[in-house]
């Protein structure tokens, strides 16, 4: 499924500094970028970098003027997901756990597991298959968290959020992640160009590792699951983060879209209560 993926942000520059931005997305085995066209005005020189903690495409460039400057990207992507049936899915063990997932075990700044422990096992521990026990929590988080646009903020984290019933995409990931760490199934946070996201913006869910795959599963429920970008992934969003400031520089305004590139049929998928299919970007 092919998609047109387009973000422009204005920034005010006060004094020199240096932007990092993880807008581009993502080359993977089975997502395609066709094509993509980055700028900056006026013209800055800038350096594409590649994360070593997590799967992230960074552009780094240097303000050197005060003024304003305006960032453009757009791309033409083709991705490819896999519907794959979990019904007879059993527990993986730590130890059969590959030793690149075993970081997204562990807590992190937005995904404090270790205080979620007792409420996970108490909602969700009686249930024997872990993409069952995945899906069960999302609809918990969804039936139980409000989505309000503006409530949280940059320290808001999955503790939080479990307290005060609350939050955003970004809220509702970090909730969903660490609820599945504390119940010893790996999980990270994913960032992706979202179809059908209204308003328009960066979307924000999490992928649960099971079988030997990630899983993609989204608490908001707000686009299809077949309807994503992928721009990145890591542990919470401290590693996702869409832009990394340094200096006197202040981000103004911020258009996002995505949008079919071909009149194609589209047939939005989400997962069905009481269902094994789950659906996994490669």
């Amino acid at each position: 499924m092919k998609f047109n993926v387009f973000t422009q942000m204005e920034y005010v520059v006060q004094s020199p500094g240096t932007l990092i931005l993880n807008i581009h997305a993502l080359r993977t085995p089975h997502q395609a970028v066709l094509n993509e066209e980055f700028t900056v005005e006026p013209y800055i020189k800038v350096e594409e970098l590649v994360s070593t903690q997590a799967e992230n495409r960074l552009i780094r460039f240097e303000v050197a003027e005060p003024g304003t400057i305006k960032v453009t990207y757009n791309a033409l992507v083709d991705n490819y997901y896999e519907v794959i049936d979990y019904s007879r899915q059993e527990e993986t063990l730590v130890a059969q756990l590959d030793v690149s997932v075993l970081p997204y075990l562990n807590p992190s700044r937005y995904c404090q597991s270790d205080k979620l422990y007792r409420l996970a096992h108490n909602l969700f521990g009686h249930i024997d298959n872990p993409f069952e026990q995945v899906v069960t929590l999302t609809d918990w988080i969804h039936n139980n968290v409000q989505y309000l646009s503006g409530y949280s903020n940059a320290q808001t984290s999955a503790f939080d959020t479990v307290t005060e019933q609350v939050g955003v995409c970004r809220d509702f990931a970090h909730l969903g992640i660490a609820l599945c760490r504390a119940l010893t199934i790996p999980a990270r946070y994913f960032t992706g160009y979202a179809y059908h996201l209204k308003p328009a913006d960066f979307h924000a869910c999490f992928e649960a590792y099971l079988g030997g795959n990630w899983v993609l599963f989204d608490a908001t429920k707000l686009v299809p699951l077949n309807g994503l970008i992928k721009i990145a992934t890591g542990r919470d969003a401290a590693d996702t983060a869409i832009a990394n400031i340094f200096g006197d520089v202040t981000f103004t305004t911020m258009q996002v879209s995505c949008e079919l590139a071909e009149a194609e049929n589209f047939e939005p998928f989400y997962y069905e209560t009481g269902g094994f299919k789950g659906l996994m970007y490669l």
